[in-house]
């Protein structure tokens, strides 16, 4: 037993000085090519969830701006894990696309006048005093983030501590913060600090670029969506779109995600006229077998852009992510889904609201989920006032616009 403790505390301690290692390769190589790099006026590089996805505001902002003649003289950058599965997204000659993390990301990112992305970026990331960076974050927050975040063990990857460091040392980092509402400037600002860093400014209250397009899809926008998915025109959706958990860690893999679902049972008791989208939080790295659930469970964590699924999507279900703020826009109704809500308020991260502001019902198993979704049509008739209460408070911004209101204030 002895002997198996003591290889993998040293298997910890090799993973730890490899990582170090390469964070150091990875400033060295930022800082010389930040040296040598000019600035570009009208170069701006996009990112969005750290190469994963096209989505989300960067996605919304890249659109505004290459479809408006005010910016025909812009080129711009986005950066990609996987490019070649993003080609079939971009034309032109005005966009290029680069591996996100590679020698050539790093020297768009130093010649870029514009930095756009949505995500806390890594420390080595290195921004000239001439450079602008617009941080478009990803959701109004529900749970706590960064500096506000006080359970100290409810993150099983890393300390808390380094936890406030990081998001401190990015926010150094940022120009304008797009917030889509008063309630998330307020919270942003404590999370990342900006007070003490006398960077309360930044806040850029305008919506949310990614909004823009609950205002815009069209009917054709539902049909091609669906056939994409292979789901039927006459089939009801369920979007259930859970968040991961700080505390389902394991080393090497990442976090992973139990299912807190029972799926034979959903399947067995509701209606067989209804169908389920799964989609798991971006940073789940564990896959969730649905294949003995055919025509029934449909996996779409991978699918490029939430957005689409919202409007393809008849009821949300969703616990303690950011996505039923968004949602709420199209003003559909929705069920939080918290079955494990004393240990995730108590010993993992807590709330920014009161949960008795939420546009829908609290539930606690699988029983009472499926008979709200039965019922779904009293649910909203109940909830109809908390829900325009709900979105005068949060989403009160978001009309459509958010895109070229940010492009014009942080865009010279």
């Amino acid at each position: 037993m002895k002997k198996i403790k003591v290889i993998v505390t040293m298997k910890r301690i090799i993973k730890k000085i490899k990582k170090q290692r390469n964070l150091n390769k990875k400033t060295r190589l930022c800082k010389k090519i930040a040296k040598k790099q000019e600035v570009n006026q009208k170069l701006i590089i996009f990112s969005a969830f750290a190469g994963r996805t096209y989505s989300c505001s960067p996605k919304a902002i890249y659109e505004y701006m290459i479809n408006t003649p005010e910016y025909k003289d812009f080129k711009f950058v986005w950066a990609f894990n996987k490019v070649n599965e993003k080609k079939k997204y971009f034309s032109g000659d005005r966009t290029e696309l680069v591996k996100y993390n590679s020698r050539e990301f790093f020297e768009k990112l130093s010649a870029a006048k514009y930095w756009i992305f949505n995500f806390k970026t890594p420390k080595y990331f290195i921004k000239k005093e001439n450079q602008i960076f617009v941080q478009c974050w990803h959701g109004t927050p529900l749970k706590r983030l960064g500096c506000d975040i006080e359970i100290e063990k409810g993150n099983k990857a890393t300390k808390l501590k380094d936890i406030h460091k990081s998001y401190i040392n990015d926010a150094k980092k940022y120009d304008y913060f797009v917030s889509p509402s008063k309630f998330a400037s307020k919270k942003f600002c404590s999370a990342f600090s900006l007070k003490k860093l006398n960077k309360e400014s930044i806040i850029l209250e305008k919506g949310y670029p990614r909004n823009d397009y609950l205002f815009s899809y069209t009917n054709e926008d539902i049909k091609k969506i669906k056939s994409s998915l292979n789901i039927p025109e006459d089939k009801k959706v369920i979007l259930y779109a859970p968040t991961f958990r700080d505390n389902q860690y394991r080393a090497g893999v990442g976090h992973t995600y139990e299912l807190g679902i029972n799926l034979l049972r959903m399947k067995e008791k509701l209606p067989k006229d209804y169908i389920i989208l799964m989609r798991l939080h971006y940073l789940v790295s564990n896959a969730i077998d649905v294949s003995q659930f055919k025509n029934f469970v449909f996996d779409v964590s991978n699918y490029e852009d939430i957005n689409e699924l919202y409007i393809i999507s008849d009821i949300l279900v969703t616990d303690y992510s950011s996505v039923f703020f968004d949602y709420a826009n199209l003003k559909k109704p929705i069920l939080f889904y918290m079955y494990d809500l004393e240990l995730y308020k108590e010993k993992i991260r807590d709330f920014y609201i009161d949960l008795k502001e939420l546009p829908g019902p609290i539930v606690k198993n699988d029983r009472e989920l499926i008979e709200n979704i039965k019922n779904i049509n009293n649910i909203e008739n109940q909830y109809s006032s908390k829900y325009k209460d709900f979105n005068k408070k949060y989403n009160y911004l978001d009309k459509g616009e958010s895109s070229s209101l940010v492009v014009k204030e942080c865009i010279n």
